[in-house]
């Protein structure tokens, strides 16, 4: 069997690091084999005594502080801490089946040419709100072709959430990209893939995350991701997925669309008909929702919001890193 480190970036996350913790002890993996590298960003809650704690108890638990805050210098020092087989990146607002790792391992190691493994990611709820923004990010009208967010495919894929990655990989490819705030994970696949290796999604490796509970933390969230895609574009020079300019086109359409109407009738009226189309294609997806008719119109502001948020944040991306030519800022933040 593989020794198997899983790494855990988190900041303030009292409320949730204990049960992520409590779900990779349950996993039915070889704890002499198993280390769990919780990175932590300088929290100003309870988070660093928590771990501490859960590491007096179980020695394979270590506590690493992440003085720069970020994601991608989290997962970089749990990495190179541990020098295990297969390295798994786990976010602290989720749990993990008692198979995890097993079934990780499994797909792994199923074919030298798979670099990266990964499977579902499912949604646990805070409140119905958000359960009706996890019912959104579950749809491919909400999220396009990520998979293993709408479990419509298995195989090899772009991405996967909670990737595990043998070690070779990292010392082929390198380590996360410490200059992005997010989608560093996106952009380390994509020079995975560009070195040979294939990305497997196996739908029986299962895991659970804490889905935002307003809309306001939602578009914060794909705010960043399509502001941060752009850089990933910049950096290697093309673009990445096809699926990311979907929300980039759609949000140029309404200004320019919008802006175009006042001025000339039959641009309004192709207008008014293009966003009929889009509100009857979301209602029909947002139907599949089991709730009342307020839920269904919920389901289809969620879808809105996803849109929007990640497409303007792509088009300040765009003003910033391509016209502007800025350099990335490092926010404080954690995964």
């Amino acid at each position: 069997m593989k020794t198997v480190n899983v790494v855990i970036p988190c900041r303030d996350e009292a409320a949730y690091i204990g049960a992520c913790l409590d779900s990779l002890i349950a996993t039915s993996y070889p704890k002499d084999l198993l280390t769990i590298c919780v990175c932590d960003g300088m929290s100003s809650d309870e988070t660093p005594n928590i771990v501490l704690e859960y590491s007096e108890r179980f020695p394979y638990i270590k506590l690493l502080k992440n003085e720069h805050r970020t994601t991608p210098y989290a997962l970089n020092l749990g990495i190179k801490e541990v020098q295990s087989d297969v390295s798994i990146i786990l976010g602290a607002h989720s749990t993990v089946a008692p198979d995890f790792i097993d079934r990780n391992c499994e797909a792994l190691f199923s074919s030298e040419e798979v670099g990266c493994a990964g499977g579902l990611l499912e949604n646990s709820y805070e409140n119905h709100l958000s359960k009706i923004i996890g019912f959104a990010m579950s749809q491919s009208f909400g999220v396009g072709n990520a998979y293993f967010r709408t479990g419509s495919k298995a195989g090899f894929v772009d991405t996967v959430a909670f990737g595990s990655y043998k070690r070779e990989v990292f010392e082929k490819v390198g380590y996360f990209d410490e200059s992005l705030t997010r989608n560093q994970d996106d952009e380390f696949n994509f020079r995975l893939k560009k070195a040979g290796y294939k990305i497997l999604l196996d739908p029986s490796i299962r895991s659970y995350y804490v889905v935002r509970s307003s809309y306001q933390k939602l578009f914060r969230q794909y705010f960043q991701y399509g502001y941060w895609k752009v850089f990933v574009n910049q950096k290697h020079k093309m673009i990445t997925t096809v699926r990311q300019l979907v929300p980039f086109f759609f949000v140029a359409f309404l200004v320019v669309g919008l802006l175009l109407s006042v001025l000339v009738r039959w641009i309004a009226a192709i207008y008014g008909v293009v966003l009929l189309c889009y509100l009857l294609a979301a209602l029909s997806f947002a139907s599949k929702f089991k709730g009342s008719l307020r839920d269904t119109f919920a389901v289809v502001w969620a879808f809105l919001v996803l849109h929007i948020s990640y497409g303007s944040g792509y088009w300040i991306g765009v003003w910033d890193f391509l016209v502007c030519k800025k350099k990335p800022f490092y926010e404080k933040s954690s995964r």
